[in-house]
This record gives structure tokens, sequence and C-alpha cells, in this order.
């Protein structure tokens, strides 16, 4: 798959603009209180600003990743939408996601023995426990095992360990971009347990949608059945977030949880946006979604 992402993202008379140029015309505007980081690691561009609405942004490489206020709308659903098909869950890759908010929600699940975060950059990490310690003071949690590594490689090393993996990957570009392609497909399909899941961060329908034909395309070669759902995420471009899903199970339906969360559930875990019911609706796509998918996506059918 050949990017087209050209980030020309800036921070200009007080605000932070990003700017994609394959999202012609279109860009996502925050005011900026002030810039707490900004620094290059050996991967990317990495930049945290206080914002005047949204709390602390995380930025990579131009393109926002979170933002304090609406976080949980992510992480909620790219966790909570695999660890619900999975009838228990023990050992969970997160692959990327160094900001710590999807092993935040992971670690609810009282199923879970040990979750491995793989994230390429250390300098992330560190950043995210200084200023967005809402998602990453998890981190010290002692299920935790954290390698800084290229997750595709560990991925490739590591067959038949997790139940569930999660790739929280930014866009497909530059250190991301082999975590969006058929043969990380492939490597995740073996690294799974028998009866294992994958969620990935699969872009947004409004604006990328023949990259997500292609990418689901790829997942179908690999897993029997896969899924793809919807979620809402303001400070993402469009606001509409999509997520991949494939299951070494066949003919699984993925807008099925296997358990169903009350509402006693649903307070413990501090669950803000996911619930049992969100998750049946997020497969039920728009028309013009479930015709460009339908002959790759099982849910679409």
């Amino acid at each position: 798959m050949e990017s087209n992402y050209k980030n020309e993202s800036v921070i200009e008379n007080g605000w932070f603009r990003e700017i994609n140029t394959s999202w012609d015309g279109f860009s996502i505007n925050l005011k900026v209180e002030e810039i707490l980081v900004q620094q290059k690691s050996e991967f990317q561009d990495i930049l945290i600003f206080k914002s005047k609405s949204f709390g602390n942004v995380l930025v990579l490489n131009g393109i926002i990743q979170c933002t304090e206020r609406d976080e949980f709308t992510y992480q909620e659903m790219i966790t909570h939408l695999p660890m619900n098909l999975h009838p228990e869950p023990r050992r969970v890759l997160v692959v990327g996601g160094g900001d710590g908010g999807v092993i935040r929600e992971v670690l609810k699940y009282k199923s879970v023995t040990e979750v491995v975060l793989c994230e390429i950059d250390q300098m992330v990490i560190d950043v995210c426990k200084e200023h967005l310690p809402s998602m990453a003071d998890c981190l010290t949690d002692p299920r935790v095992t954290i390698h800084t590594a290229d997750g595709a490689e560990y991925v490739r090393n590591n067959p038949n360990q997790f139940d569930v993996i999660i790739t929280d990957a930014p866009d497909p570009d530059g250190v991301a971009a082999d975590l969006f392609k058929k043969k990380y497909y492939q490597e995740l399909h073996t690294c799974l347990t028998e009866k294992g899941l994958i969620c990935c961060q699969g872009e947004t329908v409004f604006l990328d949608l023949p990259v997500i034909k292609e990418i689901t395309a790829s997942c179908k070669e690999i897993f029997p059945s896969v899924g793809y759902a919807l979620g809402n995420t303001p400070t993402y471009i469009s606001g509409v977030m999509g997520y991949l899903l494939g299951s070494k199970q066949q003919n699984l339906d993925f807008s099925k949880p296997v358990r169903r969360l009350s509402d006693e559930d649903l307070d413990t875990m501090k669950l803000r946006y996911y619930t049992s019911d969100v998750h049946t609706t997020a497969f039920n796509l728009p028309n013009y979604v479930r015709t460009a998918l339908k002959d790759v996506v099982d849910s679409c059918r």
C-alpha cells in the first residue's frame, strides 16, 4: 500500500492546525495555551501542548493522537470491542499505544494475567507518563510488560502467545506503515491463540474508504472472520474512527459480545463510551460503507 500522507501541520497565531494533504481542504484547529513538549525522537516528531478546551494533546508527526478530553472514546472502543468478543482473554498484546490508554482499559478485565506493550518509541512512553498521567500511570501495573521494540518484529517472533492483539497505530505512514500490510496481518494470525482476535485502528471512512477497503481485503485473505466497526472521536479528522477486527473463529458475529456489561459493570469499570448496545450498533454501518466493504467484511453481509 503506497502512502499519500504528507503532513503540513503548524502552530500559528496561538493555534495548532492539523493539515494533511491527503485530506484536501480540511483541517482541525485547537487553541494552544502552552507548549509542553516539542522534540524529535529517533522515529518521529513529538509534540504535547496544553489546549484551551481539550486538555493536554499528544501529536505525532503533526497528527493528533489523543486529547485528555476525548481520548476515552477511542481507547474504549478499540479495547472493549475485541475484549468482549473473546470468552476469557488472559494474555493481551498492545502494539503501539505508548500513551497507555489501551493498557488502562485492558487492565479492567479480571481474567487478564498479562498485558504486553510493544512501543517502538521510548520517548513517547516517557513524555506521556509526565504529561498524560490519566492514561500512562497504568504502565506501572505489575501485569504490564513493556518492550521498546518494533511491533511487527515482536509479533513475528512470538507465535501462539496472545488471546487478543490490539494495534493502536497512527496513520499508515513512517514507522507505522508496516502495521497496515497483509504480511503484518499474517503475522498477527500466527501470534494468536486458538480463539484469538485482533483489533486495529481502521482509519476514517468519510475520507479514507479506498485505503480501508484495501486493508480489510488484506485482512480477509488471512482471517476466517473479519468485522468493521465505527465510533466517534471529535478531534480525529472528520470525527469518525473505524476499527478493523479479525478472528480465527469461523462465522463470528462481531455484533454480539460474549458478555453483556450491566450498569454496575459500566460504573465499576468507569466506562464513559462503550456499552454492550454501542458494541452492537457499531457494526451497523452506513450504506455507503456497507456497500464498499460488502465483499471483504463479514459484518456487511
